[in-house]
């Protein structure tokens, strides 16, 4: 066992295994984990990759956490090294894995192979470059975004909000997925569970049934709904006295978190405003691997609390769980109502609304929404399914990555696909990583019906080819399919193609949407056919439908705001 003893059994362990074959004359990894992070968590150092093995075994028998394991890969210790990530994803599948590397070592064309298949394959988060000095900062660096990370992901650890519900009932489904996409840390507990009545009877709730959201300050609320929740941690609900804006953004997704960052940090005086969650679709990928610097992947939530924060920080101002019903717009003023009837005035308004995924329309399946049937990614449930067999519908990029991320609980994933292949609408990687992790993928394949007492137990398959069905057991499906954009609550004057996505730039004056164009120059080119108002995202026809596109488009968007505004105000005016 480690030099550094047993371990507590309160505290978690970082678990380092660097071979004798490195050892130099600098401080071996542990000794600066030990110095940097003892006061909080045990360090288990190992010197042979079946050394730890053994020693992941015995923490796992002692029911200890695991929360990083570094592990040098030396060509004579391939296979021990690679047997070391493969057990730890199967015991601590929350552990962060890292394979330890040393400077310059990625052009060894072995080394670099190894880092693309052990991540391919799942069973590294990404590498580590070995420290060199002490203290190595660069190295420290590495280590404590893994360990937020690793942090963010378990349930055992103090939260600021406590959840406490039935562990099936869609609202308690609701308030996870909204507290989780909006990167509120909580912990959630059954209300019949011994952790459950416990911090119930603690807050003076025993015997409540109703959903309970308890805050670290000791207010309880019970059943609170969605703006209760918002208003619980400081986010804010209502306008107040400000209610004229240069620029008003409708949807707080990647498109319009990118135009509200744009047009603060230019000096437009700019409201967000969003129905549900900080982050849109976008906001319940597990992992976005595939977006421009984010080298180890980022989160969908985390991503999109990393541009409302920066949006804040530029003076954008953001009224959060209001659904808009209406927008009139006048002489070159826009006026957006709420359904609480509050409303806010801009000259310029951009449209970031989004889409939401199809309903399936299967009665006996709709009965078991959030008990069992969930639509999008829904990270927060991925846990509970632990040892569970799963589906995930859908053939695009977030289906893949919520069966990717389901994968580390779930007995088995399957992913379940209408057309004849992924390639046609899922990028590369996923497809490779997907096989890697041993998902089962079902091509022309469809869910006819399902069923269960009190929470999905079974679904029913067909193959839209031969027309055979059969069931199978399923405790998880998750529905990724299909796009209904956010337009229905536009006037009819905003016009829109057959499936309800708005005609921008070209697009308006090349459809029937040109006779509503009323101005002598052509509409910009995310302008929609209401001078002033704007689509970006998902929402606009014909716009790829990625992240970055989307980002794209919102920070784009906001040079034509600029163009309608200096036009708007010159006397020269069409």
């Amino acid at each position: 066992m480690a030099p550094s003893g047993r371990p507590d059994q309160r505290r978690p362990v970082l678990v380092v295994i660097e071979h004798e074959h490195h050892t130099t004359g600098q401080d071996r990894i542990a000794d600066q984990l030990r110095r940097r992070y003892g006061g909080d968590y045990d360090v288990v150092d190992e010197r042979t990759g079946e050394a730890g093995l053994t020693t992941l075994e015995s923490l796992h028998d002692r029911g200890l956490q695991v929360a990083l394991v570094l592990c040098d890969r030396p060509p004579e210790h391939v296979d021990a090294a690679d047997a070391v990530f493969g057990q730890v994803k199967e015991l601590y599948p929350e552990a962060k894995r890292a394979l330890v590397v040393d400077w310059g070592a990625w052009a060894d064309r072995e080394t670099a192979d190894a880092i693309h298949r052990l991540i391919a394959l799942g069973k590294i988060d990404y590498y580590a470059l070995r420290p060199w000095r002490s203290p190595d900062e660069y190295f420290h660096r590495t280590v404590t975004e893994f360990l937020l990370e690793w942090e963010r992901s378990v349930s055992a650890a103090p939260r600021e909000v406590t959840v406490v519900a039935e562990r099936w009932s869609p609202r308690a489904h609701e308030l996870r997925s909204l507290l989780v996409r909006n990167g509120v840390q909580h912990q959630f507990h059954a209300h019949d569970t011994e952790e459950g009545r416990t911090a119930l009877a603690e807050a003076g709730l025993e015997g409540t049934t109703a959903p309970v959201m308890l805050l670290h300050d000791g207010r309880a609320l019970v059943d609170p709904t969605n703006t209760q929740v918002a208003d619980a941690y400081g986010v804010t609900t209502t306008l107040g006295a400000k209610t004229d804006f240069d620029v008003i953004v409708v949807g707080a997704g990647p498109a319009g978190l990118a135009a509200a960052v744009y047009a603060s940090s230019e000096g437009l005086r700019t409201l967000v405003v969003e129905r549900e969650s900080i982050g849109g679709q976008a906001g319940s990928s597990s992992l976005i691997r595939n977006y421009l610097g984010f080298a180890r992947g980022i989160s969908g939530a985390e991503l999109a609390q990393r541009a409302y924060q920066q949006a804040w920080v530029f003076g954008t101002s953001f009224l959060l769980m209001r659904e808009l019903v209406d927008l009139k717009s006048a002489d070159g003023v826009h006026v957006l109502t709420a359904a609480d009837g509050q409303q806010a005035r801009a000259r310029a308004v951009v449209l970031a609304t989004g889409v939401s995924y199809r309903r399936m329309g299967v009665p006996s399946l709709e009965a078991f929404e959030g008990a069992g049937v969930f639509y999008g990614a829904s990270v927060s449930e991925a846990r509970a399914l632990a040892g569970e067999p799963v589906f995930v519908v859908g053939g695009g990029n977030s289906a893949g990555q919520a069966a990717m991320h389901l994968s580390r609980y779930a007995s088995s994933v399957t992913l379940l696909v209408r057309g004849a292949s992924l390639a046609d609408s899922m990028s590369q990687y996923l497809i490779d990583s997907i096989d890697a992790a041993g998902v089962r993928v079902r091509l022309r394949t469809e869910v006819v019906d399902g069923g269960g007492s009190g929470r999905l137990a079974w679904v029913e398959l067909r193959d839209r080819d031969s027309g055979e069905s059969w069931t199978e057991p399923a405790t998880g499906l998750f529905l990724l399919i299909g796009a209904e954009p956010h337009t229905a609550w536009l006037p009819e004057r905003i016009e829109r193609d057959q499936w309800g996505y708005l005609f921008t730039g070209p697009d308006v004056m090349e459809s029937h949407a040109a006779r509503r164009w009323p101005l002598e120059r052509q509409p910009l080119m995310l302008e929609t056919c209401v001078p002033g108002v704007f689509a970006v995202g998902d929402v606009r026809r014909r716009s790829v439908k990625r992240v970055a596109s989307a980002v794209g488009e919102g920070s784009v968007v906001i040079a034509q705001v600029h163009q309608w505004l200096a036009a708007a105000a010159s006397p020269d005016r069409p």
